[in-house]
């Protein structure tokens, strides 16, 4: 009897020791289950999911830029016709809609997929014997398909550090046409900043690291895209690294505000299409490509932890450059707006 009453109490201590460390193990883990669990909506691939885990994500993006640059001093269009170009850019805004998916098959691996829908515009002006003619050009249409997968490499303390992998499929369009007035009736290919995709496999790499408190957290992310070989047209667009920096602050359960800095140096395109004449407009010369910029964000995360909506989270974030310094004559960027629904299961 006694042996028996022992063992009930040794069983009953086990489990309480056992209850306590799945306790203190989940108060000491990064938590993702909040609404700063996720970085500001802008930032891509930026956190995993436990075995079994699946969410569906959808993201508008609004970019616009106005205006050129030549390195990091503004230029008017007369001084980019002075430079040689019979055309120059006025404006281009860009709309773009993300859809993702993420399913994670175990609690280190997730996998994840993102096609995307563009919709470029771009106003322009062509000099032509002393005249001003204005004239416009768009393209729209699905953009290269992204596969890949994120790895856990820890979760403790209440930080965490993950890798990613990408691989970009080249199933946007590089063949896009439209009317110009040197062209009419006739269509013409587009310049590299019209086009949907890039024509080449493309990798990305990936290591974020994330620390939480109760009611603040933070983020850091480096990436490089990196592009093999050459497209069908002889090019290829420049390598990205990319360095993204936020922190957040929690005020309530289902909501929270960031803040994020971001570093990006993009080179230039390496080839040239034939088929662009560099000297007819500022967008076709490969020399105006790339550059470095250094970009400022601020968004919420609204987030459903119970009710009929638990699992959904809404991400809203306006960014703007804070410096930009391009190689060559190219529009200046201006201010992204990015909002985005996740729903996860």
């Amino acid at each position: 009897m006694k042996k028996i009453i022992f063992l009930g109490i040794f069983v009953f201590l086990s489990t309480l020791i056992i209850a306590q460390e799945k306790e203190e193990k989940q108060l000491t883990n990064w938590k993702g289950n909040r609404p700063d669990g996720h970085a500001p909506i802008s930032v891509m691939g930026d956190h995993y999911h436990s075995k079994g885990g699946i969410m569906f994500s959808y993201r508008y993006m609004s970019m616009n830029m106005k205006g050129l640059l030549s390195g990091s001093d503004a230029i008017s269009n007369t001084e980019a016709h002075d430079a040689g170009y019979m055309v120059t850019p006025l404006d281009m805004p860009m709309k773009m809609h993300m859809l993702g998916a993420m399913y994670a098959p175990t609690d280190r691996i997730t996998l994840v997929a993102m096609a995307m829908y563009t919709e470029n515009d771009m106003d322009l002006q062509m000099r032509m014997m002393g005249n001003i003619v204005p004239f416009s050009t768009s393209s729209s249409g699905f953009g290269d398909l992204k596969l890949g997968m994120i790895y856990k490499f820890l979760n403790k303390n209440r930080q965490s550090l993950h890798g990613s992998l990408n691989f970009s499929l080249p199933t946007g369009s590089i063949e896009e046409m439209d009317v110009t007035p040197m062209s009419s009736p006739n269509e013409v290919q587009l310049p590299y900043p019209m086009q949907l995709g890039s024509g080449t496999f493309d990798t990305e790499f990936g290591v974020t690291y994330l620390g939480q408190e109760e009611t603040i957290s933070w983020g850091n992310q480096l990436k490089a895209t990196v592009r093999f070989g050459d497209n069908s047209y002889d090019y290829s667009l420049g390598n990205k690294y990319e360095l993204n920096n936020w922190f957040a602050v929690k005020t309530a359960d289902w909501l929270s505000f960031s803040a994020r800095l971001q570093g990006l140096i993009v080179d230039e395109i390496d080839g040239a299409n034939p088929n662009l004449n560099p000297m007819m407009v500022t967008t076709a010369d490969t020399t105006n490509s790339g550059g470095t910029f250094i970009n400022g964000g601020l968004g919420f995360n609204l987030y459903a932890p119970k009710g009929s909506l638990k699992g959904f989270r809404l991400g809203f974030e306006y960014a703007t450059p804070l410096y930009q310094d391009v190689n060559g004559i190219q529009l200046e960027q201006k201010e992204t707006i990015t909002v985005g629904l996740q729903y996860a299961l």
